[in-house]
């Protein structure tokens, strides 16, 4: 297992290069000049040449690429066009609020999606079963900016009991991980029935309700075991999800995280800012997808057994005569 999770790691590395070689691509060969976009239309050539080449935009634009990731590779993300503050601090301050905000979502929305699909599926064709799909239904089609503004207006302007804006404490939390989690539960919702009922459906768990095994144990033992598989991919999906929809729920109740900063950095076209917070956005995707597997290993011993004979037969190699070599 150890080995596994090392060579995942390592091979992350020509993942975050690729997503950083590329989004750089895009915003260097696109159209818009960032010295133009923060000094203005109407600045002095002379002062916009000067600035062009404080920022170094005069350099090609592989040159300008190596610079970066060579900086990245020894932990220097560079400096922020719009601020001309190194990107390394500002993303510091960011980033805890976006992984609280995204976690909360991820989190409130398994502790609402899997029970409700569980007991859909336990009670299919009743009030509960028609309850959990309308809801999961309404919470689709809902959108999230529309959802996070009529939270707004009733809890904040009508109930006033939460705040409306910033990140001062837990309060502020609250609405945003709501909005977010909203769809994300309407998919964890309908998986987790889809799931559940599948398993229901078997022939080994028929025979354990012949042989009058407790309902309540066979839900617990064998159903929820060998049904967690396709709930806990899903949950792996919506880190991802999750993580952009960020973008959209800080912007509506004004929290300070990486997608706010990212937002204002792509007007001005703030290339270290937006490369390094993608970056970011990736390692942290990809190490949540790492743990979703090692979960995997532990929910399902045949994988975890995969794991181990792959990693046991390149440590070991067979010889002519039958015996092993370490």
């Amino acid at each position: 297992m150890f080995r596994y999770i090392i060579k995942r790691l390592i091979y992350m590395i020509p993942v975050v290069l690729g997503i950083s070689f590329v989004v750089y691509a895009i915003i260097s060969l696109t159209p818009g000049d960032p010295a133009q976009l923060i000094l203005g239309a109407d600045t002095d050539p002379v002062v916009l040449a000067a600035k062009r080449a404080e920022l170094g935009l005069n350099d090609p634009f592989l040159i300008r690429y190596l610079k970066y990731i060579s900086g990245v590779l020894v932990g220097n993300l560079g400096n922020s066009y719009r601020t001309g503050l190194p990107v390394l601090s500002e993303l510091i301050i960011r980033l805890p609020n976006t992984i609280i905000i995204a976690l909360g979502g991820i989190g409130l929305s398994v502790a609402i999606g899997v029970p409700l699909g569980l007991a859909s599926a336990v009670k299919q064709y009743t009030f509960v079963d028609y309850f959990a799909r309308t809801l999961a239904l309404l919470l689709t089609a809902i959108p999230a900016f529309w959802l996070g503004l009529m939270l707004l207006l009733f809890f904040v302007l009508n109930l006033k009991i939460l705040p409306a804006t910033g990140a001062n404490s837990w309060k502020n939390f609250v609405l945003p991980i709501v909005t977010l989690a909203a769809s994300a539960a309407a998919t964890q919702t309908r998986t987790t029935r889809s799931s559940m009922l599948e398993v229901i459906r078997q022939d080994y768990i028929r025979t354990a309700l012949a042989k009058g095994v407790p309902e309540s144990r066979i839900i617990w033992k064998h159903v929820i075991r060998n049904g967690i598989l396709p709930v806990v991919t899903i949950i792996g999906m919506n880190i991802g999800v999750q993580l952009g929809g960020t973008v959209v729920i800080e912007n509506i109740f004004a929290i300070p995280g990486m997608g706010s900063i990212l937002v204002n950095s792509v007007r001005i076209k703030d290339t270290p800012m937006i490369v390094s917070s993608i970056i970011l956005v990736a390692v942290f995707i990809g190490i949540c997808n790492l743990l979703v597997d090692i979960v995997y290993a532990y929910i399902d011993p045949r994988i975890k057994a995969q794991y181990f004979s792959v990693t046991s037969k390149r440590g070991k190699t067979k010889t002519k005569t039958g015996g092993t070599v370490a």
